[in-house]
């Protein structure tokens, strides 16, 4: 049940979630985005980057952890050779990136999210249960009282119960060391299994092979994953019910 439940939820909340749909970007970067897409991507991914011969976009790890272009970005303009995929390193990512962000949010709608989900739907956990359970594993880095105060009247009751499945916002950081020795610390823009790339702390866009580095990278998020597959059907509704009283 447990299973069913998560891949379920996972599913709508991802879509209610996504972090780049808050607000429709410019009509005009659409455009202009649609037709770089088309001329340079839309032969492999399709014209509206539901994917041909290469993968579908708008379902994409990539553009659902996306905002600014800041993570399909480097992809674009580095390309992904090992795949076959060639670098684009002219192209105008923000104009893709809404273009991409315009099809997601498209299909969100489509798959008519219900943003406004009664409250007594989802309001039938134990707050004192959630309360618990809260002081026991989410206290050490959430207070009621300091980043969580208030958080009830900011987020409609179906997206609080996904920002603390699925929450976002918080970048990863990475420690990368240089074959010289050199160390380069920042925020972690992009990570696959052959590639890193960060924004350093002076601000400067790096990119590394990780057969020729070595990374350490700080997820402040790995916690909520591991908790995600700890969680019952119970649990989930007993937080979802104490978050729903601060």
């Amino acid at each position: 049940m447990r299973r069913v439940f998560a891949v379920y939820f996972g599913v709508v909340c991802s879509l209610a979630g996504l972090p780049a749909l808050a607000a429709t970007p410019d009509a005009a970067a659409i455009e202009s985005g649609r037709k770089e897409f088309v001329q340079s991507c839309g032969f492999c991914h399709g014209n509206d980057a539901t994917g041909s011969r290469a993968p579908d976009l708008i379902r994409s790890p990539l553009l659902s952890h996306d905002e600014n272009g800041e993570t399909i970005g480097p992809v674009i303009r580095n390309g992904r050779p090992d795949k076959e995929m060639p670098a684009f390193p002219n192209a105008n990512v923000a104009n893709i990136a809404a273009f991409l962000h315009s099809r997601a949010l498209a299909a969100l709608r489509s798959a008519s999210v219900p943003k406004d989900y009664p409250l007594e739907k989802l309001l039938t956990g134990n707050a004192s249960a959630g309360k618990a359970y809260f002081n026991t594993k989410c206290q050490s880095c959430h207070s009621p009282s300091g980043d969580l105060k208030g958080i009830a009247k900011k987020f409609t009751p179906i997206d609080l119960q996904s920002r603390f499945l699925y929450p976002r916002g918080m970048k990863s950081t990475a420690k990368v060391t240089l074959s010289s020795g050199e160390q380069v610390t920042g925020k972690v823009t992009h990570l696959d299994e052959f590639t890193i790339a960060l924004t350093d702390d002076a601000g400067w866009y790096r990119s590394y092979r990780l057969k020729n580095v070595k990374v350490e990278v700080k997820d402040p998020l790995d916690v909520h994953r591991q908790l995600l597959q700890e969680y019952s059907d119970k649990d989930v509704h007993n937080i979802f019910a104490y978050l729903e009283t601060l």
